[in-house]
């Protein structure tokens, strides 16, 4: 199995080894909590050996992952991974094989389009609808539908727009998958950070077919723990996955297993999920007010998560966005490009003041005002 790399991963491995930019502009992840806050409620004499813990992950861990999506299912159908990521990942090597095909939304997280190359699988994108706050229809959806279609793979909400699909819409793509035997995999890293509506229901909750992946990196800002989940009514998915992850990681992080299950507490959970909430509606207004006067950006302003996309008016997003990046700038900007988007910039409204996000708006405003077409 040969991996190329995305565009997106290219990009950070290039900047990042280059000197630390001094601004941020699209963090994708709430203000990260420190270890201090989780030290009254370890238990110094924890022992950090794993024997005696389930293949599954940390019990009372996998509990709280199906409260926190609202899930009645036993806890056995819940593996914890090492973050979304791997849990994404498990699932495409055991799901799809060569000659399959996969259906996914374009935006869209690039991982599943790296595997599906690598794996020898066809990807079929379904473009969401920018013009209509980059709606996803189920009937395109329905229609990207072949014999080889094996799988489905979406975001929810959305990465990188941060648009929702409505539950009506949810429910109808449950039925595609059902009707057509396909296994039906959310990536929802982003939920419980909606601004105007519920969360939506969990995909793992809808329909036998449905395999939620989620973690803690996103809205709890845990992503050095890299502790994320799978959760699947299909008890030989997890167990195959478990397999899977048993010739890789093996097992888990124990320590980063109790911190996780410290916060997904439902107490500390509701506090930390209503604190990012608000830093980042607020943050967020200051966004749009940001795109509003600028001239040659424009929006459909996100609906959760923390990540949006700019289109800009007649600038190719790598150039402006290496650009900024050196000096006198210093300010770090994800290009669309990483999307396959030329044409748009990620924007974000997390990481708390220490992304520096008023004067990395303010660098980026100069950049622009002296841009030549």
């Amino acid at each position: 199995m040969k991996v190329t790399i995305h565009k997106l991963f290219d990009y950070l491995l290039e900047t990042t080894a280059a000197e630390p930019p001094e601004c941020f502009i699209g963090f994708s992840l709430a203000r990260s909590p420190r270890l201090k806050d989780f030290l009254a409620d370890l238990d110094p004499d924890l022992s950090l050996d794993w024997n005696g813990q389930s293949f599954l992950g940390l019990p009372a861990l996998r509990r709280r992952v199906l409260d926190q999506a609202n899930l009645a299912l036993h806890p056995d159908s819940v593996l914890i991974t090492a973050g979304a990521a791997e849990a994404n990942y498990l699932l495409f090597r055991q799901l799809l094989a060569a000659g399959d095909e996969v259906i996914t939304d374009s935006p869209g997280w690039p991982q599943v389009g790296v595997m599906a190359s690598a794996i020898g699988a066809t990807l079929r994108e379904v473009a969401r609808d920018e013009a209509n706050h980059w709606h996803l229809d189920p009937a395109a959806i329905a229609a990207a539908v072949t014999p080889a279609t094996r799988l489905i793979f979406l975001t929810n909400p959305n990465n990188p727009t941060g648009t929702l699909i409505p539950p009506e819409d949810l429910a109808s793509i449950a039925r595609i998958a059902e009707a057509h035997g396909l296994w039906l995999i959310v990536d929802e890293v982003y939920a419980g950070l909606e601004w105007s509506a519920p969360r939506p229901p969990s995909i793992a909750g809808l329909t036998p077919r449905g395999i939620t992946t989620g973690s803690v990196s996103k809205a709890l800002g845990l992503q050095g723990l890299r502790t994320g989940w799978i959760i699947a009514q299909d008890a030989g998915v997890i167990r195959d996955a478990m397999i899977l992850r048993e010739n890789a990681s093996e097992i888990m992080n124990t320590l980063g297993e109790h911190i996780a299950e410290i916060a997904l507490r439902p107490a500390r959970l509701t506090a930390s999920l209503a604190n990012a909430r608000a830093e980042a509606t607020a943050t967020l207004a200051q966004l749009d007010q940001f795109v509003t006067s600028e001239p040659r950006l424009s929006w459909q302003k996100p609906q959760a998560g923390l990540i949006g996309l700019a289109r800009l008016d007649r600038i190719d997003s790598e150039s402006l966005a290496r650009r900024l990046l050196a000096a006198p700038y210093r300010t770090f900007l994800l290009p669309g490009s990483a999307y396959s988007l030329p044409r748009h910039i990620r924007l974000g409204v997390g990481g708390g003041p220490e992304a520096r996000l008023n004067e990395g708006l303010s660098r980026l405003s100069a950049l622009l005002a002296g841009w030549a077409d």
